[in-house]
């Protein structure tokens, strides 16, 4: 194929797999606008985290939910390539401060768990509410479900380093 046909999306060096709830209110953040029209819930069996030390991974860890699934808080978009007029969608998840049961497991943040609530996903999921004023109290750490915490040697394979534990639900 000729270098120029090949012009499918490419990752922007912004390309983020994450973010901040800091930034949803901040005008002209990447996830601003995105917090008040498009706003996605990303099913799970669970997440990994990752503890560094001097931008050296430290420990890595699964968690999963210790009955079912999770529902990740995230947004999501549309991309149109202007050249084909392909289009592409794209996801990331919030991120909260720390929650307290999980510093030991990682430090800088913790995912937005949404609570396993139809009327408030109902609601999280409504293009029409443009006004997240009351999405609010979910951008503090919450934990509402069970989850199994074990430590894993690295991600790429995933092997047990210890028997899996507890963190109870808020």
């Amino acid at each position: 194929m000729h270098p120029s046909l090949n012009v499918g999306f490419k990752p922007s060096k912004y390309t983020s797999f994450n973010t901040r709830y800091d930034k949803l209110n901040v005008k002209g953040s990447a996830g601003y606008q995105a917090y008040r029209q498009s706003r996605c819930v990303i099913p799970a069996k669970g997440f990994g985290e990752t503890e560094y030390l001097n931008y050296k991974p430290l420990h890595y860890h699964d968690m999963v939910a210790k009955d079912g699934a999770i529902l990740l808080g995230g947004l999501c978009r549309e991309w149109i390539n202007k050249d084909t007029g392909e289009t592409a969608q794209s996801c990331s998840v919030i991120t909260l401060p720390p929650h307290p049961k999980l510093m030991h497991i990682h430090s800088k943040a913790s995912p937005l768990l949404m609570p396993l609530n139809t009327e408030l996903v109902d609601r999280w999921l409504d293009e029409s509410i443009t006004d997240p004023i009351e999405f609010e109290p979910l951008l503090q750490p919450h934990i509402p479900y069970d989850l199994m915490a074990t430590q894993i040697d690295k991600p790429s394979t995933y092997n047990y380093l210890d028997m899996p534990s507890s963190i109870a639900k808020d």
